[in-house]
C-alpha cells in the first residue's frame, strides 16, 4: 500500500499532465482560428473585389462579376485560386445577372477544378464506422458548381478526373429534389396560428427558407412582399420560413410591414425535410401540390413571376 503523501504527488502530476494537455489543445484551436488566407499580389485585389460584391448596385454588378470570372480563370493553379472561384460563384446567383455571366462564372470554376481536383469530402463523425458502405460525399466546390449546371442551367465541363464527384454532386441534388416534392409539414407563424403544408391543396404556394441576419434574404423580402399583395387574391401564399426565436423575428417583420406568414422553425426540422444548407432558398408549389420550381438563392422580382408563372400564375 502506497503512503498517502504519494498518492497526493501522483494525483498532482496526473492533474498537471490534464493542465497541459488542454492547454495545448486550446492553443492549436486558437491558431487554427486565426491562420488567414495569405493572398498573393494578383489574388488579393481579385478577393477584395469579390468581397465588395454586394455593394455594387446591380448592373454594375452583373459586369463586375463577369469581369472577375475572367481574371480567376488566368490565375496559376493554386489553393487560392479555387477559393476565389467557389466564393465568386456563391455570389454570382444572388439576383439577376444574366446567362452569360454565370456562364463564365462556372466555366472558371469548372476549369480550376479540372487544373487542381479536389479530394472527396471527409465523412462527419457519425459517419465514420457506422457505414463502411456509405457513399461518398462530393467535396464542397464540385456542389457548388452542380448546383449551378442543374437550377442555372449553364454547362461545366470537365475531365475525367473530376467527373466521378461531379456526377456524384448532380446525384445528390437529384435526391434533394425528390424529397421536396412528397412532404409535409407543419409549423406556427408569428400569431400562433399553425399552418399545415398539406392543407394549401388548391392554391400556389411559395416557401422561402431566409434569417433576419441574410443579406440577400433582406433584399428579396420586399419583392415577395410586393407579390404576395397583388396575387393573394389569386390563390397565392407566401411561407417566409426561419430557424431564429420568435424574439428576433417578429421585431425585424414589423418594422418591415410584412404581411405574409412568416413560420418559425427554430429547431430547423423543416429546414432539414428541404435539405436546405444556405440560404435565401424558395421553392413553388403548384395548385395541386407539385414542385415546379426553386430558386438556390436570391430572385428578383421578375425572376420570381417567372417561377410563379411555372404554376400557372397570371
Amino acid at each position: 500500500m502506497k503512503p498517502r503523501s504519494f498518492l497526493r504527488i501522483e494525483l498532482f502530476f496526473v492533474l498537471v499532465a490534464t493542465l497541459v494537455t488542454l492547454v495545448t489543445f486550446a492553443l492549436h484551436l486558437a491558431a487554427a482560428q486565426k491562420k488567414e488566407v495569405v493572398w498573393s499580389a494578383d489574388e488579393k485585389p481579385l478577393a477584395d473585389q469579390i468581397h465588395g460584391l454586394r455593394g455594387l448596385a446591380d448592373d454594375v454588378r452583373a459586369g463586375t462579376t463577369k469581369d472577375l470570372a475572367l481574371k480567376i480563370r488566368k490565375l496559376p493553379a493554386t489553393e487560392s485560386k479555387l477559393r476565389l472561384a467557389v466564393g465568386l460563384a456563391g455570389l454570382s446567383t444572388e439576383g439577376d445577372f444574366g446567362h452569360n455571366t454565370l456562364q463564365e462564372v462556372a466555366t472558371t470554376l469548372a476549369e480550376t477544378l479540372r487544373e487542381r481536383p479536389v479530394p472527396w469530402a471527409e465523412p462527419k463523425n457519425s459517419d465514420v464506422g457506422s457505414n463502411a458502405t456509405a457513399a461518398r460525399t462530393p467535396a464542397y466546390p464540385y456542389i457548388e458548381l452542380a448546383a449551378l449546371v442543374r437550377y442555372e442551367h449553364v454547362e461545366a465541363p470537365l475531365n475525367d478526373d473530376n467527373d466521378e464527384q461531379f456526377r456524384a454532386a448532380i446525384a445528390l441534388l437529384e435526391a434533394d429534389d425528390r424529397k421536396r416534392e412528397h412532404l409535409d409539414f407543419t409549423l406556427k407563424d408569428l400569431s400562433g396560428k399553425t399552418w399545415t403544408f398539406s392543407e394549401l391543396r388548391g392554391r400556389i404556394v411559395l416557401v422561402n427558407f431566409w434569417a433576419t441576419w441574410c443579406p440577400p434574404c433582406r433584399k428579396e423580402m420586399p419583392d415577395l412582399e410586393t407579390l404576395y399583395g397583388r396575387f393573394s387574391s389569386k390563390g397565392l401564399v407566401v411561407l417566409g420560413i426561419s430557424d431564429e426565436e420568435a424574439a428576433k423575428v417578429e421585431p425585424f417583420i414589423r418594422e418591415r410591414k410584412v404581411s405574409f406568414p412568416v413560420l418559425l422553425d427554430p429547431g430547423r426540422k423543416v429546414n432539414e425535410m428541404f435539405a436546405v444548407e444556405g440560404i435565401p432558398k424558395s421553392f413553388v408549389y403548384d395548385r395541386e401540390g407539385k414542385l415546379v420550381a426553386q430558386s438556390i438563392d436570391m430572385r428578383t422580382q421578375k425572376q420570381f413571376l417567372e417561377m410563379l408563372g411555372k404554376a400557372g400564375l397570371e
